[in-house]
């Protein structure tokens, strides 16, 4: 697929962890970092902005942002990502730092986003817990703690998994479009309303004063057809 200069090779679909795709990209490795201090010590050699917690999953997908998104160009899968930046995601039985998720990258942008559904509710809290923490710090996008999740949580659901994919962003790349506007539906689907308003000697053909015109209109009648549909005529002189 052509797309904004570049070809698109659908038939080939990379697969890398975070991790590697972190190691591949900056040369660091995840699994170096025996602490958060490490992980720190790494983001500032690196010039990686700190997260609001500076954790080190927090710090991995700084690194992500920083050095991977934007090398994404042929369709890539991205797996396993950290428990920080997935607080609704059940932990990897291979790695319990990561997740059960991951997310599709094709020229750098992100067109689909899933995961296995945490249904632990003790490790659910603590993840609402930590969220609310960041919320503390400042953090606009952390989550607040549902407890009616978590009691539901407690009653049980069975494994589940959801899947989020960006249709718009697939039809960008499909129509060769360079802005999300360009292939967005909703605008065309609500027409311009003109407003129609009636001049004043129309109103004064209703016998109405002319110093009363602009009060008429002011209340939302702009037209002597929306005065004359006025049932109640205590409820117009109210207003």
């Amino acid at each position: 697929i052509p797309y904004q200069g570049k070809q698109i090779d659908m038939g080939h679909w990379e697969r890398l962890t975070m991790v590697e795709a972190v190691k591949k990209y900056s040369g660091v490795d995840f699994n170096d970092w025996k602490s958060d201090e490490d992980a720190i010590a790494a983001a500032k050699e690196h010039h990686v902005e700190l997260p609001e917690v500076p954790t080190k999953g927090a710090i991995l997908a700084e690194f992500f942002d920083a050095f991977v998104e934007d090398k994404l160009i042929q369709p890539t899968f991205i797996t396993m990502y950290p428990v920080e930046v997935s607080p609704l995601t059940k932990r990897s039985p291979a790695d319990p730092r990561l997740t059960e998720r991951f997310e599709l990258f094709i020229c750098h942008s992100e067109l689909a986003n899933a995961y296995s559904e945490l249904n632990d509710p003790i490790d659910q809290l603590e993840r609402f817990q930590d969220q609310l923490k960041l919320q503390e710090r400042g953090d606009d996008e952390a989550m607040y703690i549902d407890y009616d999740f978590v009691r539901a949580l407690e009653y049980g659901m069975p494994p589940t998994s959801g899947m989020g994919i960006g249709i718009d962003r697939l039809c960008m790349f499909l129509t060769n479009s360079a802005s999300i506007q360009d292939v967005l539906f909703f605008p065309q689907m609500k027409p311009e309303k003109k407003v129609t308003v009636d001049g004043d000697e129309k109103y004064e053909a209703l016998g109405i004063p002319k110093e009363w015109i602009a009060v008429v209109k002011k209340a939302g009648y702009q037209t002597v057809e929306a005065l004359k549909a006025v049932g109640n005529t205590n409820k117009l002189h109210q207003e």
